[in-house]
């Protein structure tokens, strides 16, 4: 049976400001629900991309800024990081990992530049919402077999 992630919930203080950045990060607004004065959803989907966020009003008890590492994925990590801050967002310089795996948390082991080789899966770039919801962009330009 296929299992797709389907939604990722991003906590937030404050969901108009929210609404604000990823509408500016050219993401698309799939909903914007309310029921009432407690409850608020909205759902915003990466350009490409099958899966989506949500966000709102009583839609999680996790802290704002809570949520760390979540990756998208681009083709072109220098291109994806021009675009974004083209669009405003404070982004980190394109980086790789010291060792050459996978990258840590925070910014430990973080070696300036994209991969020396350029290997897919290797060069990474990261940037976050206004609550400190953490997000890394990883070129891939060919995917691991079977994916």
């Amino acid at each position: 049976m296929d299992m797709k992630l389907e939604i990722a919930v991003v906590p937030v203080a404050d969901v108009d400001r929210a609404k604000d950045f990823y509408q500016a990060l050219g993401w698309r607004l799939d909903a914007d629900v309310a029921d009432g004065e407690d409850f608020r959803v909205l759902q915003f989907t990466p350009p490409g991309s099958p899966c989506s966020i949500i966000f709102g009003t009583g839609v999680t008890s996790a802290a704002p800024g809570s949520t760390q590492g979540l990756h998208l994925i681009v083709s072109d990590i220098e291109a994806a990081r021009a675009e974004l801050a083209d669009r405003g967002v404070e982004v980190s310089e394109v980086f790789h990992d010291a060792r050459g795996v996978f990258h840590r948390a925070g910014t430990e082991g973080r070696v300036p530049g994209p991969d020396p080789e350029r290997r897919s899966y290797a060069s990474y770039l990261s940037f976050s919402d206004p609550d400190g919801n953490d997000w890394v962009l990883q070129e891939i330009t060919e995917r691991l077999p079977g994916r």
